[in-house]
């Protein structure tokens, strides 16, 4: 076999790894998982996913960042030509119920209680303080307001997608689309332009 062909295999298997774990973790979490229920699901044995992964917690900070890459491959898209930060709540909106498994999980990984902090939770909790830097940004240049109301902005985008996700995973229709979310946004956008 040739170096090519094995890196290839190499990297196939670690999809189906990282695939099985993320569809088991999105509904069990962190601790309802375990690596036999990946092996089955992915169809490698443990030693293959144990030749990937140190452990457990490696395999699902992998995840994280996995799902977050794909995540943001498609937001990244979609927002190329935002220009309102009403627009840019919508775009994350819709984005995320099309990518539910990085949200779902992380909100998972974060509500767990585990004796020593796992490397999901911080990769977690990592890229969401990187979003709302970066959205802090994007909402300053927008709006022209300084960096407190910008960072104010974005925590209220944050927290109103992520209980849009929460009323979602419920099943409650009433915030599948992106206008309610959008209105309650412009109004706070509003309050901070005025002052």
């Amino acid at each position: 076999m040739t170096k090519r062909s094995t890196r290839s295999n190499g990297e196939i298997s670690r999809r189906r790894i990282l695939d099985a774990a993320g569809e088991i973790a999105a509904t069990r979490g962190f601790s309802g998982t375990s690596i036999g229920e990946v092996s089955k699901r992915s169809g490698l044995p443990n030693s293959s996913i144990y030749w990937h992964f140190q452990d457990k917690d490696a395999l699902f900070a992998a995840v994280i960042e996995d799902s977050y890459e794909r995540w943001r491959a498609d937001f990244d898209a979609r927002a190329k030509a935002l220009s309102t930060p009403s627009d840019a709540l919508a775009v994350l909106h819709e984005s995320l119920a099309n990518f539910p498994a990085f949200l779902r999980f992380g909100h998972l990984v974060i509500l767990e209680q585990h004796d020593t902090e796992l490397a999901a939770r911080k990769a977690f909790l990592r890229i969401r303080q990187e979003s709302l830097k970066e959205m802090a940004a994007n909402f300053g240049s927008m709006t022209g307001c300084d960096q407190s109301s910008a960072r104010e902005l974005a925590a209220l985008a944050l927290a109103l997608v992520d209980g849009a996700f929460l009323a979602r995973a419920a099943g409650e229709k009433t915030l599948h689309d992106s206008d309610p979310l959008r209105e309650v946004f412009d109004s706070y956008v509003r309050r901070v332009m005025a002052s």
